[in-house]
C-alpha cells in the first residue's frame, strides 16, 4: 500500500462528497428531503450495519489470507535453515551438493519468486532449486544410522518447506472474488446517496461537511485497508518482504564458514543457475 497516495485518496473522496453534499443542500428544504428524520435514521441504520457485517467478514477473510502469507514465508525461511543442518548429516557429497542447493534457493525465493508475487505473476511455476534438491536427494543411499535418520527428516522437513511455500504465495494474486468487491462498491454508493437526502439548507455547511465527510472517511479507508490485506506483496508501506529468508541467507553464509564449505555455488547472487552447474 502506497501510504501517501492512500491518504490522498481518502481525501480527495471525502472532498468530493462534501461537496456533492453543499451542492445539493443549495436546493434542498429546510429541515431536509425527509419528513420523518427517525425514520430516516433507521433507514441509514440498516444499510449503515449490513455494509458494516459484510465488511467485517471481508476484512477477516483477507486478514486471514494475509496472515497465512507471513506465517508460510517465515516456516519456509526457517525450514531452509533447519534443512542445511540436515545436509551435514547426508554423505558428504550429497550434502554439500544439497547444501549449496539450499542457499539458491533461498536467493531465488528472494530476488526471483518476490517480484513476480509483487506482479502478481507467480502462477504455478515451481522453484527450479526446490527440484533440483529432489534431484540430488535421489542420488541418496543411506548406510549409517545417521545418515539414515537424516534422510528421513530431510523428506519430512522437504514436505513441510514446500506446503510453507504454498502457503506464502497463497494471496499473491488475491483472495477476494471480484463479484464481492462489486457488492462492497455498489453498497458504497448506495450509502453515499443515502447521505445527500440529509441535506438541509438550514443546518450549517461546517455540520453538514462533517456530517457525510466522516462516512465516506471511515469507508474509503476501511476498503483501503481490504485492498492492502488482499495484495500484501503489493510493494509499499507494511507490505511483506522476504526478511525471513533474507534473515535464513545470513545464517547459511555464517554456517557455510563454520563447516569449512567455500566452494562455488551453482548460482548467482539472485538465485540464477550458472552455465557451468
Amino acid at each position: 500500500m502506497n501510504l501517501g497516495w492512500s491518504i490522498l485518496l481518502v481525501g480527495v473522496t471525502t472532498g468530493a462528497a462534501i461537496a456533492a453534499l453543499l451542492l445539493v443542500r443549495r436546493r434542498a428544504p429546510d429541515g431536509g428531503f425527509f419528513n420523518d428524520g427517525d425514520r430516516a435514521a433507521g433507514v441509514f441504520g440498516v444499510l449503515a450495519t449490513g455494509f458494516a457485517i459484510l465488511l467485517g467478514f471481508v476484512v477477516f477473510l483477507a486478514f486471514t489470507s494475509y496472515d497465512t502469507s507471513r506465517a508460510g514465508a517465515e516456516t519456509e525461511a526457517l525450514l531452509v535453515a533447519q534443512q542445511f543442518e540436515t545436509a551435514q548429516f547426508l554423505p558428504d557429497e550429497v550434502g554439500l551438493r544439497a547444501s549449496q542447493e539450499l542457499v539458491c534457493y533461498g536467493r531465488s525465493v528472494v530476488h526471483r519468486e518476490w517480484p513476480r508475487m509483487e506482479a502478481g505473476t507467480a502462477g504455478d511455476a515451481i522453484n527450479m532449486w526446490g527440484a533440483a534438491l529432489f534431484e540430488t536427494l535421489r542420488t541418496v543411499e543411506p548406510r549409517s544410522p545417521s545418515e539414515q535418520a537424516a534422510y528421513g527428516k530431510w523428506l519430512d522437513q522437504t514436505a513441510d518447506r514446500e506446503a510453507a511455500r504454498i502457503s506464502r504465495i497463497h494471496s499473491s494474486e488475491g483472495v477476494i472474488p471480484g463479484p464481492l468487491w462489486l457488492v462492497l462498491f455498489a453498497i458504497a454508493a448506495v450509502i453515499f446517496a443515502f447521505m445527500l437526502f440529509f441535506a438541509d439548507r438550514a443546518e450549517r455547511a461546517v455540520v453538514q461537511g462533517v456530517l457525510i465527510g466522516t462516512v465516506m472517511t471511515v469507508i474509503v479507508a476501511t476498503l483501503l485497508v481490504v485492498e492492502f490485506f488482499d495484495n500484501p506483496y503489493d510493494r509499499g508501506f507494511g507490505s511483506l518482504r522476504p526478511v525471513a529468508m533474507e534473515r535464513t541467507l545470513r545464517i547459511l553464509d555464517q554456517g557455510r564458514r563454520v563447516v569449512d564449505e567455500t566452494g562455488p555455488l551453482p548460482c548467482d547472487a539472485t538465485g540464477a543457475a550458472l552455465s557451468a552447474s
